[in-house]
């Protein structure tokens, strides 16, 4: 397992946000500071543990310290708006430093007859009473827009920004934590954005999450929609980390139709790299299929994907598709869904149906945008 530095160590004289350092690296920017090695440790906690949005907030620091660090930033946005769908599914509108605006999903799973809690309360002491079957999976965007214009995408239609930094997909998880007063179990680099077209920050962001929020890399999925190159460069840091390739179509002609970008990455390419970052990594990669009614979902489809995945060390995630007003399509019956996923295992493909929660919420896979589109207001402590 590859060891990757996260952001690199802010300067005394200069202002980048100090979430995504690690405890080395904030023990040595206190020091520049003046300050007794301790009190990285103190940073470092207020930070990772409980959840600190400003510096002056850090009461175990001396007042005039604080007073003199205060306008460095942490990091932290700021939820403008909050949706709850009625499966617990809470979606979030995030306003970053710039102004600009990303949505994550905090998506929650109960034993039943018990309850959750979804109301925000800064730097309370979080409940780790929960079992283990008690997850709570951050679904966290990497880029605010997107570039790969699938047909079928909100977060595509809205067009492309820029990249997140570190602190800013790091920060997703803190927020979510934070609201719903548990820890993250799992982390879903499914929201807005292509990750691998910002795999240098999105590289730091999962270090920091494994080693400092401690989530373990099994327990975090990445997905793409495939990126040349950026696949195998993925590969080489040897992660247990579950990849995710978004296919959506079993041939590149309907592949082209359905995502506009991927003539750049032709099918046959992208799955001979698939097959080799199990190669390095040893790891099971799973492949995304949008099932969209009358388009993709054809006995004939599922006989083609099969044929590409016989032999495959991997298992196909069937997601009916989540409507949104700008694209025409249809989500096919329960029944034709099923049919589907029949045809591919009596061809002993491992497949399984996921239906996305969230929907009523607009928090659902493929329904994220870079504007509000939720129906319950949050206003945070800020303003």
């Amino acid at each position: 397992m590859s060891v990757i530095s996260t952001t690199t160590l802010p300067e005394v004289d200069s202002t980048p946000p100090l979430l995504g350092s690690n405890l080395a690296q904030l023990t040595a920017w206190v020091q520049q500071q003046g300050q007794a090695s301790y009190r990285g440790k103190q940073l470092y906690e207020w930070i990772y543990e409980k959840g600190a949005r400003s510096l002056d907030e850090i009461t175990v620091f001396p007042k005039k310290w604080r007073e003199n660090i205060q306008d460095i930033p942490i990091g932290r946005s700021t939820i403008h708006h909050r949706s709850v769908a009625p499966d617990g599914t809470v979606k979030y509108l995030l306003r970053l430093a710039d102004g600009q605006t990303i949505e994550t999903v905090g998506i929650p799973s109960f034993k039943r007859g018990r309850e959750g809690k979804n109301s925000l309360t800064q730097h309370s002491t979080l409940n780790t009473q929960h079992s283990p079957k008690e997850r709570l999976t951050v679904c966290v965007s990497s880029q605010v827009g997107c570039p790969m214009a699938c047909d079928f995408c909100a977060t595509g239609k809205d067009g492309f920004i820029r990249n997140l930094a570190p602190h800013e997909i790091i920060d997703q998880v803190l927020t979510v934590q934070a609201d719903f007063q548990r820890r993250v179990s799992h982390i879903v680099f499914m929201g807005m954005g292509e990750p691998l077209l910002n795999t240098e920050n999105v590289v730091q962001a999962i270090a920091c999450i494994n080693q400092d929020i401690g989530i373990g890399q099994r327990s975090i999925t990445l997905s793409t929609v495939g990126i040349p190159r950026q696949i195998l460069k993925l590969a080489e840091h040897q992660w247990q980390i579950t990849l995710a390739v978004s296919l959506h179509a079993p041939n590149q002609a309907l592949r082209e139709k359905l995502i506009p970008t991927a003539h750049r990455y032709p099918l046959e390419k992208l799955l001979a790299d698939c097959r080799q970052y199990v190669e390095i990594t040893g790891r099971r990669l799973s492949f995304e299929y949008i099932l969209l009614a009358g388009v993709n979902d054809l006995p004939e489809h599922a006989e083609q994907l099969a044929k590409h995945l016989r032999g495959f060390q991997s298992h196909v995630n069937l997601i009916p598709y989540n409507p949104i007003a700008e694209a025409d399509y249809q989500r096919p019956s329960r029944d034709r869904v099923q049919a589907f996923a029949d045809a591919l295992k009596q061809r002993h493909i491992a497949v399984s149906v996921r239906y996305s929660r969230g929907l009523s919420a607009d928090a659902a896979c493929g329904q994220l945008r870079t504007k509000n589109s939720g129906v319950q207001e949050f206003r945070s402590s800020e303003g």
